[in-house]
């Protein structure tokens, strides 16, 4: 059987009074075992000893015998009565004494009288292994001993009531802690609790795909930072669900563009409509190539993002790196009216990093502002080494980018505006790779606006001494 959290828990708190209360009781009992009746055979004590000179005086005065108390028993009580109250005063013998604790609660009835050969005289008939003994002293020779048979337990009206009191009193506590516990169990249960079966209730409505859930966070608490968290996972989902839609709607818009034109240029010249010639061929290639290189992206970011991307490390000199790729791409942006100025720095900037992958993202960036960057326009390309790491600049000219849309834009299949879309050729995958690439270099990487009107990218690496 399955109990939910809230049984659980008023189980444990009342499980817990229940044990409070319990200790309480026998420790409330053994204290009146101890504690009380130890007082009472203390008080017993005392009047057993107060009771030695009375019975001293008596022996003297009849004859240095105790056989006026066995003729006459009637004598025992009154001789057991104090010559002096507890201040050391004398009492009249005529007058009764008042009484005391130890009277009340019967501590003479329990008092006895040997004789020098321990034979009892006078007083309780019962011996007790526990007895407490004071002997009779007259000219230095014991004559007799008194007794008193400690209290075992409570006997008397008095002390039963005042036990029974004990009891009840005991028992209205710990009804009362019960009480107290259960209430407290039902506000806890309902008050702490109903916000965490909300994140529960939320929780199960998440798993089952509905990512706009959300919790209202009524606290600044524990329970209140759940619900904070839970909200922020929430919409973490919400937003990669939403980014997983757009990537396939993205990638499937992306091959089909291709896909479409390939298909198109195949069945004009199936149809006759076009004539397999080299326009045509050409045409057919660049369409495959545009689809290779998709793909091509595709893969190396799902490597990135599982951390399979291969790098083989070693000491590169990144400005010679960028001179290669800058030599490659010099006739394109000519092409395009867009002026390369690149700008190295004489020393070699030493980094440890993939050449390879330094000369892919290299060529990435070129590519991004040959495509993006309108003609007559000028990329200012410069490497430098400041505070041990490697400075990289990619500056371009108009247009350039809002800067609401500057920290998205290494995200992948990301545009900004019409002046930067898929019109131009690219898939928007380009900065992303970029970015991937930067990270496993250990180095950052950041987009700004440009002084020239365009575009800044700004990449750093850590540089290695050469």
């Amino acid at each position: 059987m399955k109990f939910s959290i809230s049984t659980k828990l008023f189980a444990a708190v009342l499980a817990t009074a229940l044990l409070v209360a319990l200790a309480m009781g026998v420790a409330a009992h053994v204290n009146l075992k101890r504690g009380f009746l130890g007082y009472l055979n203390e008080q017993a004590e005392r009047r057993l000893e107060a009771a030695v000179p009375s019975l001293t005086a008596g022996y003297r005065t009849n004859g240095s015998s105790w056989q006026y108390l066995r003729d006459r028993p009637d004598l025992w009580y009154k001789q057991l009565r104090p010559l002096a109250d507890e201040e050391g005063r004398a009492l009249n013998p005529l007058e009764r004494p008042p009484a005391t604790v130890s009277e009340l609660t019967g501590a003479t009835v329990r008092f006895t009288l040997y004789d020098e050969q321990r034979r009892r005289v006078a007083g309780f008939p019962g011996p007790s292994p526990h007895a407490v003994e004071r002997p009779i002293v007259v000219d230095g020779r014991t004559v007799g001993w008194l007794s008193m048979a400690r209290f075992e337990s409570v006997s008397s009206a008095a002390e039963r009531r005042f036990e029974d009191a004990q009891w009840r009193s005991r028992w209205l506590v710990g009804a009362g802690a019960m009480l107290l516990a259960a209430a407290v169990a039902v506000w806890v249960s309902r008050a702490l609790l109903r916000p965490v079966r909300h994140v529960a209730a939320a929780t199960h409505r998440l798993a089952a795909g509905e990512y706009g859930t959300r919790v209202e966070v009524q606290a600044r608490d524990e329970v209140g930072q759940l619900a904070t968290d839970f909200n922020r996972l929430a919409h973490t989902l919400q937003r990669n669900e939403q980014m997983r839609r757009e990537f396939m709607a993205d990638v499937s818009h992306e091959l089909r563009t291709p896909l479409g034109v390939l298909h198109g240029e195949l069945e004009a010249i199936e149809d006759g409509v076009r004539t397999l010639d080299r326009d045509s061929v050409r045409s057919l290639q660049a369409e495959v190539a545009t689809l290779n290189k998709l793909v091509s992206d595709l893969y190396d970011l799902s490597l990135a993002d599982v951390g399979a991307l291969t790098y083989r490390k070693a000491d590169v000199d990144v400005a010679e790196v960028l001179r290669l790729a800058a030599g490659a791409f010099r006739d394109r942006l000519a092409q395009r009216g867009v002026t390369l100025s690149l700008a190295l720095n004489d020393q070699p900037l030493i980094a440890f990093g993939d050449e390879r992958r330094l000369h892919q993202l290299f060529n990435n960036l070129f590519e991004n502002s040959c495509r993006y960057t309108d003609a007559g326009g000028t990329l200012q390309v410069t490497a430098r080494h400041a505070d041990g790491r490697v400075h990289i600049d990619f500056n371009d000219s108009a247009p350039g980018v809002d800067v609401s849309h500057l920290d998205r834009l290494f995200d992948r299949f990301y545009r900004t505006d019409a002046s930067r879309n898929r019109q131009s050729g690219g898939a928007g995958l380009g900065l992303a790779i970029c970015h991937r690439i930067v990270e496993a270099h250990d180095g950052h990487i950041a987009a700004k606006a440009s002084p020239l009107g365009g575009l800044w990218i700004a990449i750093d690496f850590p540089q290695v001494s050469p």
